[in-house]
């Protein structure tokens, strides 16, 4: 059965894979980039973080409706399967560009292409929760450019420390 967007399992799997799978992807793909300048690094990072993390947030999704006795044990892995969807194919999407662009031009793609997911998903949001769009697409867009950033830094340093 196919399941709406009002439902909580599938609101709970596109939140937080929509978000996760674009924040963790893009955080990791410009650390690598500013340590590296490698595609193989960076393809290799993408597919394992597809893989890895999709399962490790999906668990934690499910533990975490678990604590929640509201939830139904169908819920909990609808939940968790959604999660593990979502977080999977956003984070799967920045292959495309890697492999299509030259590094450089395809992690600034990705960046882009990132925060305009984020963006749209934080007016749906907003718009849903009736709260100002304009203050919850920034709160999401900071964190987003915060760890981009951070990423980039560690990056940096560990290029310059280990070469």
């Amino acid at each position: 059965m196919l399941l709406s967007f009002n439902e909580h399992p599938l609101r709970i799997g596109l939140s937080f894979g929509l978000t996760s799978g674009v924040i963790a992807t893009l955080g990791l793909m410009v650390g690598l980039y500013s340590t590296t300048q490698s595609q193989l690094a960076v393809v290799g990072a993408i597919l394992t973080i597809s893989i890895a993390d999709a399962f490790s947030d999906a668990l934690g999704i499910h533990v975490s409706q678990e604590t929640d006795s509201k939830y139904s044990l169908k819920e909990v892995w609808q939940a968790s399967g959604a999660t593990l969807l979502f977080k999977f194919l956003f984070a799967l999407i920045f292959v495309i560009p890697v492999l299509t662009l030259s590094l450089s031009t395809a992690i600034w793609t990705k960046v882009i292409l990132g925060l305009t997911f984020l963006n749209i998903f934080s007016v749906f949001l907003a718009k849903q929760r009736g709260e100002k769009v304009l203050g919850v697409v920034l709160e999401h867009s900071a964190i987003a450019i915060l760890v981009i950033i951070a990423s980039g830094l560690v990056g940096s340093l560990i290029s310059q420390i280990f070469r």
